[in-house]
């Protein structure tokens, strides 16, 4: 698992309009935040994002950018994003590759069979790459206003 002073892992991949979207690239301009959700049009996860979006002005005004990650494909991505009238840009992590680096995947038992499933996660990262806070499990109702807080303090 990741903790705060580490650097953060950089990766590359897709988001809703299918444009690739590096970590480096904010790097030395922008805070990040990057929140892993189980996917798209799960309830607790729908409210998640649209919390995440409808703060997303406040996380702007703090040179802070919004990065959603699922191990949904860029299609889901695009139309949860339209349904929704979601601002933030939602990263395809389709073969669980960042969830992997990010240390966000966990084993679970359904049905009797164990299958990997994403911690919902989220990381804050400045400027530097360098990751300032790990929040592992949380909960997804009010937690966008808890990460903008924690953003207020960089």
């Amino acid at each position: 698992m990741l903790q705060p002073g580490q650097i953060a892992p950089n990766f590359s991949c897709a988001d809703a309009d299918m444009e690739l979207i590096r970590l480096a690239d904010y790097k030395g301009h922008a805070h990040v935040v990057l929140y892993f959700y189980k996917r798209d049009s799960a309830p607790s996860c729908t409210q998640e994002n649209i919390e995440f979006s409808d703060l997303a002005a406040d996380f702007a005004a703090h040179e802070t950018v919004l990065l959603g990650v699922s191990r949904d494909d860029c299609l889901s991505h695009a139309a949860f994003r339209d349904q929704h009238g979601i601002s933030t840009r939602l990263l395809a992590d389709k073969d669980a590759v960042v969830c992997q680096k990010y240390g966000v995947l966990h084993d679970r038992i359904i049905d009797g069979v164990s299958r990997k499933s994403t911690l919902r996660s989220t990381f804050i990262i400045d400027k530097h790459g360098v990751v300032r806070h790990a929040l592992y499990d949380v909960a997804s109702k009010g937690h966008a206003q808890q990460v903008l807080a924690l953003v207020k303090q960089l």
